[in-house]
């Protein structure tokens, strides 16, 4: 299995509901490290796993849709608890589309599989992986 990243960042404000989060229940920032890995069995005609310009491109497409909003104002996140987890899935399915849409070139398409990592710090950090 081939893969490559890309990294880019994200500052965003909200809060959560549940005791299980504590202090975290008010409203507060967070700034996260975003990795999106992609892979694939074989490399594409061109010998590479995708382009990684647009690969890059799109990641700081679907990062600029969340970037310095506060989540709990928007319609998409209401009633969910953005969790470092469900954050990682929404920029995950975010790039799958964009991926389905053919913004990341034909070569694309023989993409298996993306995860997309969430660094809330040096020490801590949550991924989702999906198919394709």
């Amino acid at each position: 299995m081939f893969s490559i990243t890309v990294r880019d960042h994200l500052m965003v404000a909200h809060s959560f509901r549940g005791a299980v989060f504590g202090p975290a229940q008010r409203l507060h920032g967070a700034t996260f490290i975003v990795d999106a890995t992609f892979r694939r069995a074989e490399l594409d005609a061109d010998n590479i796993v995708v382009d990684i310009g647009l690969a890059t491109q799109e990641l700081g497409g679907v990062v600029g849709e969340l970037n310095y909003r506060n989540l709990d104002d928007e319609p998409a996140f209401a009633g969910i608890n953005t969790s470092t987890e469900a954050l990682a899935k929404v920029i995950a399915d975010r790039l799958a589309d964009r991926i389905h849409a053919g913004n990341l070139g034909e070569g694309a398409h023989g993409l298996t599989g993306i995860s997309v990592t969430l660094h809330e710090s040096h020490i801590a950090w949550a991924t989702y992986e999906r198919a394709l």
